[in-house]
């Protein structure tokens, strides 16, 4: 019987670890300040990371550190130190894309479990063979991989070896990742976590002897944003990877916001919980994954190669709610919360609870620091009072319909 897979959560930084724990991820994958492949995010410290091991570990929930780079010579010299050090604030698995890194790995943090990146690139058994006969827990797949490989690849390999594979967010134009354009552009290596996604950028064709005179670089009709990927979302579609044989449910977002980590968590477990069950996954779940910033959905390469295609007609973002606040506690009728978005006193906002079901609040006024009624909310992380009839617990999010 298969496993009952993960729900694995991305994490920049500590507010988005618990938010994926609070809405019932099972896991998350973390960076500390180097060796991890997202340079942008703010990413854990010794002591934050620590934390963040100890607080997803209480909500029953695993960290896995990214340490998916590809090292220098002088950073390999320095990694001995680094995984021994990060081994003992407790992670429970490293994420590693290079070889070396991996020897290495065994050798300084021995009971550490070894999951492979999918910048490795594996799309058959023969490397998932391999990668387990040298020490690998775990394959993170290629994202060309598609489910019916899948299937095949799971029967020919280990029992004990688990498949991980992206459900959600943002997808490379690139093989699992390997891109060089940015390198190329501006100088920032997509290998080494510094990415500045020029496959979102517009571009036009200049011919030699017409200087100034630029055309379009146009696939059809539908658009020339033609390096342009689009977002990968697989809610309704998990009962197929569970059939499979995946273990693990990866959501893409280390750069993106606790808002998007606690929604996408809350969605697909318990989209995962239907799932399991056989049955079709209710559309008030589906649509929470709209709530949410994000490019055109797709499923990727795991059916037809033609719904990965690239081109749309820009690189910008659907955002259908806006996230306005969080619940710090309720008594005697009132919310308190802590603003951070624009939201007015006669405003009907949408409380979406810790693992639980979002509900209407039809506002009657908002109280703000000071103790005075105000029309509007407009003063980031300032404490409000709101009117609330209904008790809903700390953690939980307040957002507005755009």
């Amino acid at each position: 019987m298969n496993k009952i897979p993960e729900i694995l959560s991305p994490a920049g930084e500590p507010e988005s670890l618990e938010a994926a724990v609070d809405f019932g991820c099972d896991a998350v994958y973390i960076g500390a300040q180097s060796f991890g492949m997202r340079a942008g995010p703010k990413n854990f410290d010794m002591r934050q990371l620590a934390d963040a091991v100890q607080y997803a570990h209480n909500g029953g929930a695993k960290v896995y550190l990214t340490c998916n780079t590809v090292p220098t010579n002088d950073e390999a010299d320095d990694y001995p130190r680094f995984i021994s050090e990060v081994t003992e604030t407790g992670i429970d698995a490293a994420i590693i894309a290079d070889i070396g890194v991996m020897a290495m790995t065994k050798k300084y943090a021995p009971k550490l479990d070894i999951h492979m990146s999918t910048q490795v690139g594996i799309m058959n058994h023969a490397t998932a063979n391999e990668l387990y006969r040298l020490g690998a827990k775990r394959i993170v797949l290629a994202r060309e991989v598609s489910v019916a490989e899948i299937a095949k690849l799971r029967k020919k390999i280990p029992d004990d070896l688990d498949i991980e594979v992206f459900v959600h967010g943002a997808m490379c134009v690139s093989f699992s990742g390997r891109c060089l354009l940015p390198k190329y552009l501006t100088g920032r290596d997509a290998n080494r976590g510094a990415c500045a996604q020029p496959c979102r950028w517009k571009y036009h064709l200049i011919e030699d002897t017409r200087p100034g005179e630029s055309y379009d670089i146009t696939e059809d009709e539908r658009g020339t944003y033609i390096l342009n990927a689009k977002d990968l979302c697989m809610i309704e579609h998990l009962g197929d990877l569970i059939e499979a044989g995946v273990t693990s449910l990866k959501i893409e977002g280390r750069a993106k916001s606790a808002y998007y980590t606690a929604v996408t968590a809350n969605a697909y477990k318990k989209a995962l919980g239907y799932a399991l069950k056989g049955e079709i996954v209710p559309e008030s779940i589906v649509s929470e994954v709209y709530k949410v910033s994000h490019r055109p959905y797709c499923t990727g390469f795991f059916y037809e190669h033609s719904d990965a295609e690239q081109y749309y007609p820009d690189s910008g973002y659907f955002r259908e709610y806006d996230f306005v606040g969080t619940v710090d506690g309720w008594e005697n009728g009132m919310l308190n919360i802590t603003q951070r978005g624009y939201f007015r006193a006669d405003d009907t906002l949408e409380i979406l609870p810790p693992k639980g079901e979002p509900a209407e609040l039809r506002l009657t006024g908002i109280i703000n620091s000071s103790g005075e009624n105000t029309e509007v909310a407009n003063h980031a992380m300032e404490k409000l009072k709101l009117p609330c009839p209904a008790e809903f617990p700390a953690r939980s999010i307040l957002r507005k319909k755009k």
